[in-house]
């Protein structure tokens, strides 16, 4: 699609926008409610407004969410399943609308968008299909093999609240919200008040799809009301979002006695080493560091390369940087999109400058652009960056990057673990096997090889988390959908109580016992 106007934008959208405040105002229950306005980052200017929804407001939907929930937990997975992959037809349907509203909301670049669609439709794909096997009774082994029998089975948790973040609004709620879904739960979802319309048609179209109403209902307001207002009444809670917000989300989680599972903050090392194809590193670190003009918390933010190929590197890395456009209109044209808002330039600004005056030089980039729009900024590369400055120690979440010559692998490494965070690495290398090795000594929850982060993240049937601030708990593969169910075990005796036989002695049985236990264990060593 080619660029087009802003007017010509949102002229274009101003029925879609009508349509899904209708959608959102189904949740303002209890009275009237002021609104919030939404604004795109590409002009910032007020493109809808939705409710500001209050403490009552999350009450009644929490309370028709669980009265949903009952009905759709009878229904089989595979019918729940099926729900999935309709909707992924739907997405594909419908993609150039959800690829507006995701630029409309985000002013990210259009091919970023697009990421956002193709991440929900492997999701529905992957849980789609094994899902159902997933809540499927397991076998287990009881303490005595011919006599006794244990199953576990799996139950729904009741009502899952998810709070999702404005960088990758459909996404980052999705990928929570579909396994939510699949396990049997009903969810009540709490977009960014900044980006909630693609998260409302995403809930319309699992509606079309055949989800019933109210498993699935979007709430929209101030995150520092309706957040705590859905964390005392759900019985789970998913959250994307910074890392003091998350240790806040946790505390009150751990209060209610109710799990949660955080996706946090990162500060991402990637490591060159010097048998690296210079050329795909290259690449990747510009694809890497710079998608979604930086605002990705997988993307590598420090840089280690062998000094071996240190100035190679470097000189293919900035003429990779600087073939990127930068660009806010609806379609194709820019490579690097918009920064989410004034509070984020200003941290940008406030990182690269401080780096500056602590020594650091800009090999490219450095620059606001507001020629372009309100909260552009250029694509920056930083080299000779001090230890302790805030652009070493802290995440930007912006298109800035800075790079260190290494003097080997066992540096690289030290200096990717020297962080409280462990989120994403990566590491290329020519050999693999060499690449995973050095990869398995990363503290990291996800470590890709020869690509940023596109691979992990992609690799459904994996899971996806974060060490130390990163987070806590997992999403995407067996972890992901499990997080959202109770396990029960049902253990049988098919001789009655277990209990010393009447007539046997108990000195004979206790020594019977240990024979018997004895050999379990070394008939347990000896077996494949």
């Amino acid at each position: 699609m080619s660029a087009l106007s802003q007017s010509a934008v949102l002229e274009r959208t101003a029925f879609s926008r009508s349509r899904l405040d209708a959608l959102a105002g189904q949740v303002r229950t209890v009275g009237d409610r002021s609104s919030l306005d939404v604004r795109t980052p590409a002009t910032d200017e007020v493109v809808g407004t939705v409710p500001a929804c209050e403490a009552a407001d999350v009450a009644a939907t929490v309370e028709r969410a669980r009265e949903a929930q009952t009905a759709w937990a009878e229904q089989s997975a595979e019918e729940r399943a099926a729900v999935l992959y309709r909707f992924a037809d739907l997405v594909l349907d419908h993609r150039e609308e959800l690829l507006d509203a995701i630029q409309i909301e985000t002013a990210k670049a259009r091919e970023d968008a697009f990421e956002e669609v193709l991440d929900v439709v492997n999701t529905c794909a992957y849980y789609g299909k094994e899902g159902p096997e997933m809540l499927e009774d397991q076998d287990r082994s009881g303490p005595a093999p011919g006599l006794t029998s244990a199953i576990e089975t799996f139950e729904p948790l009741g009502v899952v609240g998810v709070i999702s973040p404005w960088n990758y609004p459909i996404t980052l709620s999705t990928t929570d919200v579909l396994p939510a879904l699949v396990a049997g739960n009903a969810v009540v979802c709490k977009p960014d008040e900044r980006t909630p319309y693609a998260t409302l048609m995403l809930a319309e179209l699992l509606e079309e799809a055949g989800l019933p109403g109210d498993v699935l209902s979007v709430v929209t307001g101030e995150g520092s009301v309706v957040g705590p207002a859905l964390i005392d009444r759900v019985d789970y809670v998913a959250f994307t979002g910074g890392t003091e917000t998350g240790r806040t989300v946790a505390e009150q989680a751990g209060r209610n006695l109710i799990d949660c599972s955080l996706e946090l903050g990162g500060k991402n090392p990637m490591l060159v080493l010097d048998d690296a194809d210079i050329d795909d590193a290259a690449r990747g670190a510009a694809n890497g560091a710079f998608t979604n003009a930086g605002q990705l918390c997988l993307a590598p933010e420090r840089i280690y390369v062998d000094q071996s190929v240190y100035d190679e590197f470097l000189d293919a890395f900035v003429g990779e940087t600087r073939k990127l456009s930068l660009g806010v209109e609806v379609g194709y044209d820019g490579d690097v999109g918009s920064l989410i808002d004034g509070r984020q330039l200003e941290r940008v600004q406030q990182h690269v400058e401080g780096a500056v005056e602590d020594g650091a030089s800009e090999l490219t980039g450095g620059r606001h652009r507001p020629d372009v729009g309100p909260f552009c900024y250029e694509p920056t590369i930083l080299e000779g960056v001090a230890p302790d400055s805030q652009v070493a120690c802290e995440e930007t979440f912006g298109p800035v990057v800075s790079v260190h010559p290494v003097s080997g692998v066992d540096e690289a490494v030290s200096a990717a673990n020297d962080t409280e965070y462990g989120l994403n690495a990566s590491v290329y290398s020519a050999d693999t096997d060499r690449g995973r090795d050095v990869a398995r000594r990363i503290d990291s929850g996800t470590v890709c090889v020869n690509d940023p982060y596109t691979v992990g993240w992609a690799s459904m049937d994996s899971p996806m988390g974060g060490f130390g601030d990163s987070g806590l708990g997992r999403r995407h593969g067996l972890p992901g959908l499990r997080r959202y169910v109770e396990s029960r075990t049902i253990a049988t005796s098919g001789v009655g109580p277990l209990e010393p036989p009447a007539r046997l002695p108990k000195r004979w049985f206790v020594r019977l016992t240990a024979s018997a236990m004895r050999l379990r264990t070394r008939i347990g060593r000896w077996l494949p």
